[in-house]
């Protein structure tokens, strides 16, 4: 088995409203979806990420009390996942619910040591 993280890139939550009916069906999605992959050997771990944050720039000595973010997109999320192949990590990443509200999932195996 290999190991990959999915980073999950999506609109910020703050300037990119949904009602309170379609968050709801979204948070159930990711629950089943949660549910059906908790329970095999391929999630390892994962989370989604709160708004706040700090930025290390330069030479390390520039730091601001803010998120990355390119126009509105910030990173949302991650997964750890082990699998066979880049592929079948792909296969399980595009079959979560991160693409309703927007977002998008980038698979990157980790390097071998």
């Amino acid at each position: 088995m290999n190991n990959y993280i999915v980073i999950f890139r999506e609109p910020d939550g703050r300037t990119d409203t949904h009602t309170p009916d379609e968050i709801a069906r979204h948070r159930e999605h990711w629950a089943a979806w949660w549910g059906k992959w908790s329970g095999t050997e391929n999630l390892s771990s994962g989370s989604a990420l709160t708004l706040r944050g700090c930025l290390i720039t330069g030479d390390g000595s520039t730091i601001s009390d803010q998120i990355h973010r390119v126009g509105t997109e910030i990173v949302g999320g991650f997964l750890m996942l082990q699998a066979e192949s880049l592929e079948e990590a792909t296969q399980i990443a595009a079959s979560c619910p991160i693409y309703e509200f927007g977002g998008y999932a980038e698979v990157r195996e980790f390097q071998k040591q």
